[in-house]
């Protein structure tokens, strides 16, 4: 199950077996004003996996926002989710909507710069 609004998704998933991994996550995320990097978004993943409560957050510059799903899901690992669950981008549907959040609140333009240092 995921439900979606702007500014945040909720990606709930039960286990099927005693072998099975499940979650109950939310993604928050808003425009921020990094003194280092200027706007960009800030990240919180916050909830349960397999029932252990965990709670993180991250900050992307505004060139590189758009690759918050495999920074969601390192943290997810991190956290405890093994990378042989079924993957948190199985809601890609909603990670579309959230993608699409995020450009619409940093007003990002195809052809926006991307700062060379963030390439490597």
């Amino acid at each position: 199950m995921a439900i979606f609004n702007p500014g945040h998704l909720h990606i709930e998933r039960h286990a099927l077996s005693k072998t099975d991994h499940s979650y109950n996550l939310c993604i928050d995320y808003e425009v921020f004003q990094d003194p280092k990097e200027g706007t960009g978004m800030t990240f919180r993943l916050h909830g349960t996996i397999d029932g252990t409560p965990m709670d993180d957050s991250f900050f992307l510059p505004k060139d590189q926002a758009f690759d918050f799903a495999r920074h969601i899901t390192k943290l997810a690992e991190k956290h405890g989710l093994p990378k042989d669950a079924t993957s948190l981008a199985s809601s890609h549907t909603f990670y579309d909507l959230m993608f699409e959040d995020v450009r619409a609140q940093l007003d990002v333009k195809s052809g926006d710069p991307v700062k060379p240092e963030h390439l490597t």
